[in-house]
């Protein structure tokens, strides 16, 4: 690999907006910008620039200074660190009873596209230096000895002003020059959760990020499978949760969109029945699809029907066994089981349809084996301008649209280009993370015109050239549920 350091403080004659167009020759790359870092104090960043392969190039960045400490936090009686106003005032009297002073902070969750702002209060007790943690933690224990739920928190994590500092991992892939091709997967099976650095090694990738949301809220030992779309090859791997927001990737490209998925089982005497789900756990009177991808057994108490390539029923069984290679199973319970017992008898032919259907453009996607999708978390960035759909994707609380975390993002550029891009954070001092507006800036300024959020917090982690370059904020590598690979051919 090559490298360069590129210095910091490079002269320029202005920092350009946020809403600037890149000058008309310049749209045939992307390039990193020369404004100055549209977070914080807008400082100019240190970066070094690091060409992994053709087309591809991996800058590593850093801006702002440390000035944020730590205060103790007054949780409410929901469990929340933030409340009402007549209730946060109820615990500012709680801790002057106490015989300690508090204050009583307002907080506005900024408005998003799909969700209003909110406004709640928080009841805060001291402020100490970065280096005076320990002061903290000693007043956070006399106000617990007192009969109080307290936390400490690092105010870099409010996700309100702040002057950082960021530690950020860009890759930059040249549409004009890359030739390689990009691809989902989700490793050895959908069930089972991996780390990107083992999916990328396996696919031989050059470089790779963690994808979307994985379900934490099913049994754990199904954990890996992806909450919304996942094509790998070509074949439809979970269902989408209809709108939220998707990467779709076919050969070198890569669109970002909404999608939503179309399941039907069509039995050999016409009759049609809907499959709720794709290798996922199932709920009553669900009829679910398992693949031989799935990498767990189906549920137990209902009905198998396994299906051989050609949707040929194999046979009915009690549920509950494993997805045999080559193999298809629909399973029922309820009324799902009674539609397989009445339509799918041994050697009937019963054929699932799938459609995935792009949202922005009304069209079904060819499910051919160049084709791959990886769910996003929250869409940030629409057509140049900031739009998060926080509430859309199933993440509008004051915790996901606020507060700082590590993040993991990916943008498009007018030519075609993608910009992946980690934000480590939750290392008070060393790097803050990013909210969702600000990850929305941050996409902006590269230059993307589509952006989304992927997953976050300790499932980010950046995979370049044999090794993950970002600093994962679990202390190692996080299992997760897929993986966008950039495959060298």
């Amino acid at each position: 690999m090559s490298r360069r350091t590129l210095a910091a403080g490079l002269a320029m004659a202005a920092a350009l907006p946020l809403t600037a167009q890149p000058a008309t020759a310049e749209l045939s790359s992307v390039r990193f910008p020369s404004a100055r870092f549209p977070l914080g104090a807008r400082a100019v960043p240190t970066k070094t620039m690091t060409t992994v392969t053709q087309g591809i190039d991996l800058y590593d960045v850093k801006a702002g200074s440390s000035t944020d400490g730590y205060t103790v936090t007054v949780l409410m009686p929901s469990g929340r660190d933030y409340g009402m106003l007549p209730t946060a005032e109820a615990r500012v009297a709680e801790v002057e009873a106490a015989g300690e002073t508090a204050s009583l902070q307002k907080v506005v969750r900024p408005g998003v596209a799909d969700a209003p702002s909110q406004t709640v209060y928080m009841v805060r007790v001291g402020l100490w230096s970065l280096k005076d943690k320990k002061k903290a933690e000693k007043s956070a224990k006399k106000l617990k000895e007192a009969g109080l739920k307290v936390k400490v928190d690092y105010l870099g994590d409010d996700g309100l002003k702040t002057t950082g500092p960021w530690d950020v991992k860009v890759v930059m892939i040249d549409a004009r020059t890359f030739r390689g091709s990009y691809a989902a997967t989700l490793g050895t099976s959908v069930a089972k959760r991996e780390t990107v650095s083992s999916m990328a090694k396996a696919g031989k990738a050059v470089v790779a990020v963690n994808g979307g949301f994985f379900n934490i809220h099913t049994d754990k030992a199904l954990r890996g499978e992806p909450v919304g779309a996942s094509v790998v090859g070509g074949r439809l791997l979970s269902e989408a949760v209809p709108g939220r927001s998707a990467v779709v990737l076919r050969g070198r490209t890569a669109k970002i969109t909404e999608l939503k998925t179309d399941v039907t089982a069509i039995s050999q005497d016409g009759e049609r029945a809907e499959v709720n789900g794709i290798n996922r756990a199932a709920t009553t009177d669900e009829l679910v699809l398992y693949t031989e991808e799935y990498g767990a057994k189906t549920p137990t108490g209902g009905t198998d029907a396994v299906l051989d390539a050609g949707g040929r029923v194999i046979g009915l069984r009690a549920s509950g066994a494993a997805v045999a290679k080559g193999t298809r199973v629909l399973h029922g319970n309820g009324v799902g089981s009674d539609w397989l017992n009445e339509h799918a008898w041994q050697e009937w032919k019963v054929d699932v349809v799938s459609k995935v259907v792009d949202l922005r453009t009304k069209k079904a996607l060819k499910l051919t084996p160049d084709l791959n999708v990886i769910a996003g978390g929250v869409g940030l960035v629409r057509n140049g301008k900031t739009k998060i759909t926080a509430k859309r994707d199933g993440h509008d609380s004051m915790n996901m649209i606020l507060r700082r975390h590590p993040r993991t993002l990916l943008g498009t550029t007018r030519n075609g280009s993608l910009i992946l891009a980690t934000i480590d954070g939750r290392r008070p001092g060393v790097t803050v993370g990013a909210n969702f507006v600000e990850a929305a800036q941050f996409m902006r300024w590269l230059g993307a015109t589509q952006a989304i959020n992927l997953d976050g917090g300790g499932s980010t982690a950046l995979f370049v050239d044999k090794k993950v370059v970002n600093r994962p904020s679990d202390g190692a590598e996080r299992g997760v549920g897929d993986a966008l690979l950039v495959l060298p051919q």
